[in-house]
């Protein structure tokens, strides 16, 4: 603690205490902390019409499902504290993103399973350290959980040009438990390098056999031998490249090619039933000689192996997007897309076309509201759709099978960003 002669001249006579002198000091170190920290965050809500009748066997899309079909939701609360890293070259900070929310049982981060599965309405998203190194141009680092390194869409709804997401964000990984280390070469050329426990997402998996809490009800947690088969060495790496055009590529300024790998053990769940998988993904966004005219691209394909190697359903996603900013408010998003799942066998294959329609016009300040049309069509000529989930015929009973080869939706959707 530095005091000047003043001060030390008021404390001699009794005017001021050194004690206090200290304990406003370090109210200011902390005033000074908490002033770089921001908090901010959505509410995400939804309503919903399915067409037809029946809800049980709806397009397998992420974050979608029976439990919004045909009423108002409420999707996820994400609450988000950080301190950004500043231009200094030793930099420290750090993020954590919260959700709270149906979606964050979707999100399956939680590192404690119930005995039929995760099923929590709270979830941490992100919770990582962040670091700068001044290696070169400085190498950023993020220790913790982090989002994955792969994909045209974001996690976050809002971010998306659409509410529902791709059948390609549906077999990405979400979240990963590691290390990440991003290098930017120059303005248009960056690099991301990483190792995880898993492909996620549950906090903390381990790819080897060990004692897992999972909660039984009426008898608590208790600790079960789940977890992957592989040796205690085994991680998941993951790496990959962003291209942008510089300003002086006149109107493909700002556009972006990006591609990456991601390969490990999926996080193992009850009974231990990961498998190995490998997630490659290609993307590319333009900008286009059209003033608010942009256009998208993205390529997904997951190739994966039980622990006994035999051979595992492949995926694969194509999908293309447009979005036209009409007016400052009024904003207009069309996505494209065919899924494909890759059976062992040939006649087991199932593919699947869908086409999203999405208006938005941001009339309240920090809103966005949007109407969205989504049409999902078995390409392959058969019924997946539709269906009336009733209890007295059982799991497999004759209304649960599907009825239907195209599903259609709309819905509004509501996020509020503070």
């Amino acid at each position: 603690m530095k005091l000047n002669k003043w001060t030390l001249g008021l404390a001699a006579v009794g005017v001021v205490s050194l004690a206090s002198l200290a304990q406003a000091e370090e109210k200011n170190a902390v005033q000074t902390a908490l002033s770089s920290t921001t908090i901010s965050g959505y509410v995400d809500t939804s309503a919903q019409w399915n067409f037809g009748t029946g809800n049980a066997n709806l397009p397998p899309y992420k974050f979608g499902g029976g439990g919004k079909a045909d009423g108002f939701n409420l999707n996820v609360v994400q609450l988000s504290i950080q301190k950004p890293l500043d231009e200094s070259e030793w930099a420290a900070g750090y993020k954590v993103d919260l959700w709270m929310g149906p979606d964050a049982k979707t999100l399956g981060t939680a590192s404690y399973i119930g005995l039929l599965g995760q099923a929590s309405d709270f979830a941490i998203r992100q919770a990582y350290v962040a670091l700068r190194a001044p290696v070169g141009n400085g190498i950023d680092f993020k220790m913790g959980v982090f989002d994955t390194i792969v994909g045209y869409e974001s996690v976050e709804s809002g971010n998306n040009p659409n509410m529902t997401r791709s059948y390609g964000h549906s077999i990405e990984p979400q979240t990963h438990t590691g290390l990440l280390a991003t290098y930017r070469f120059c303005d248009a050329f960056s690099v991301a390098v990483g190792v995880a426990d898993t492909i996620g997402p549950s906090i903390n998996a381990r790819s080897h056999y060990s004692p897992y809490p999972v909660g039984i009800p009426g008898i608590g947690s208790v600790q079960l031998p789940l977890g992957g088969d592989h040796a205690e060495s085994y991680k998941t790496y993951m790496g990959s490249l962003a291209l942008t055009a510089p300003q002086d590529w006149g109107w493909l300024a700002g556009s972006t090619l990006y591609g990456g790998v991601v390969n490990g053990l999926n996080s193992p769940g009850l009974m231990g039933l990961g498998y190995v998988q490998t997630s490659w993904y290609a993307g590319a966004t333009l900008a286009t000689p059209v003033t608010g005219l942009k256009l998208g691209a993205a390529f997904d394909y997951m190739n994966a192996e039980d622990s006994s190697n035999d051979r595992v359903p492949d995926k694969w996603a194509v999908a293309g997007y447009a979005s036209f900013q009409a007016t400052e408010k009024l904003s207009l998003h069309a996505r494209g897309e065919w899924y494909q799942i890759q059976e062992p066998y040939p006649n087991d294959n199932s593919q699947i076309f869908a086409a999203t329609a999405t208006i938005q016009y941001d009339l309240w300040q920090n809103v966005i509201s949007r109407l969205e049309f989504r049409w999902d069509h078995d390409a392959g000529g058969d019924k997946s759709f539709g269906g009336r989930a009733e209890v007295s015929d059982g799991m497999f009973g004759e209304s649960n099978r599907p009825t239907r080869e195209n599903a259609f939706m709309l819905a509004a959707n509501i996020i509020y960003k503070f």
